[in-house]
């Protein structure tokens, strides 16, 4: 239940930063992108908001929202991983060529692409872990190394998808009256939740909410999510890229705030030395770290291939970058131990609404690169202020 408002309403940076600075970059985030959207909206004479092109940045910003919740686990660790985008593109091609080349069905297809992800992590991990090597290093020569290899097999061929279940993963929609399901679980999830936090702080003799902050921090997430299962049954309903990256969301908020190696990923990267002082196998934790983000890195190229309907050498190129900097612009330190799910995936849709915008207003793409890069650079320096001032 708790993992629900973790994702939807903005939370409390309950580690490595002050709860209140946390809470007002979060609720400056939402107004951030609420100002952009408005903007877009006006600007393309209602376009943007329209169901449709909403539906549609919502399945575009579902890929880069997966990868960015494996970053914010690299990152509060305190490592980086350049490789991402080169993974998508060859696990996407592995899952296409699987159903060409051998006839292979949907479900070995797609475990044998996630174990494909899951390999490479492991191995980028142990290099890290105990060759000592630079995780930048390590990953950037997977950049490299991955994609070369993606185009080696392929030849620089296109390959297309054969099986109809493996492109409805990324083209099919979830029918409406599920949708409105799903929304009725979320406000009783979220309400459930808010109560059961503000009964055990009065358990406990700790400062509880006034009615007025418990109604808002309950009403203000559902209002966000009824709305947006509106806007998405607007059109086709919720679209299954969308559903699988709230399952991840979910999934990776609650390891990051309900688990032990949770826990532990912020721990070492507060702190490397202290943590392994302390008993936490680092090693392990930095292995086990990446093989996580390798599994959706895999993820996020079988929902690509899918999307798109065909595997290509260049696929996933230079989504590490929209990762990455979702997670910085979300809050995340690259210095490692502060992050949350919530504001990656906050920052994944942020990008992708930029993107999504100025596409609609037919911006050159080296303006958008610009613009996208001059965020990045912001959100960096800003972050670096915050530390100094505290």
């Amino acid at each position: 239940m708790t993992a629900v408002a973790e994702v939807i309403a903005p939370p409390i940076a309950r580690r490595g930063g002050e709860p209140w600075g946390g809470r007002v970059r979060a609720y400056s985030m939402v107004v951030a992108l609420v100002m952009i959207w408005i903007t877009f909206d006006y600007a393309t004479g209602g376009l943007f908001l329209h169901p449709r092109n909403f539906s549609n940045l919502m399945r575009q910003m579902a890929i880069t929202g997966v990868l960015s919740v494996g970053m914010l686990m690299v990152i509060v660790t305190g490592e980086i991983d350049l490789s991402v985008g080169s993974l998508v593109g060859l696990t996407g091609l592995i899952a296409a060529l699987l159903q060409t080349s051998l006839g292979w069905g949907l479900v070995p297809t797609l475990l044998l692409a996630m174990a494909c992800g899951l390999f490479i992590g492991l191995l980028q991990g142990s290099v890290v872990a105990y060759g000592r090597v630079p995780s930048f290093i390590v990953t950037l020569g997977g950049l490299l190394a991955w994609r070369g290899v993606t185009k080696g097999i392929s030849s620089g061929a296109t390959i297309p998808v054969q099986l109809p279940g493996f492109a409805s993963i990324g083209q099919s929609y979830l029918d409406k009256p599920w949708g409105v399901v799903l929304a009725g679980a979320a406000v009783l999830a979220v309400a459930a939740s808010g109560w059961r936090i503000q009964h055990s702080r009065k358990r406990l003799g700790l400062p509880v909410s006034t009615p007025l902050k418990l109604g808002l921090r309950i009403c203000v997430p559902c209002v966000l999510a009824v709305s947006l299962v509106a806007m998405l049954n607007g059109y086709e309903g919720i679209p299954v890229p969308v559903l699988i990256f709230l399952c991840i969301a979910l999934a990776g908020a609650l390891v990051m705030s309900h688990t032990v190696l949770g826990r532990y990923m912020y721990a070492v990267g507060g702190n490397r030395e202290a943590a392994r002082l302390s008993g936490i196998n680092t090693r392990r934790l930095t292995v086990a770290v990446f093989g996580i983000m390798g599994v959706l890195a895999a993820l996020a190229g079988i929902m690509y291939t899918a999307r798109v309907g065909s595997a290509s050498p260049d696929a996933g190129l230079l989504l590490e970058l929209d990762a990455i900097a979702a997670c910085v612009i979300g809050g995340a330190s690259l210095m490692g131990g502060r992050g949350a799910v919530f504001g990656a995936c906050l920052g994944a849709l942020l990008m992708a609404s930029l993107d999504n915008g100025m596409s609609l207003k037919n911006v050159s793409d080296y303006i958008q690169d610009i613009v996208k890069g001059g965020i990045l650079v912001a959100a960096v320096a800003l972050d670096m202020l915050g530390r100094k001032r505290g």
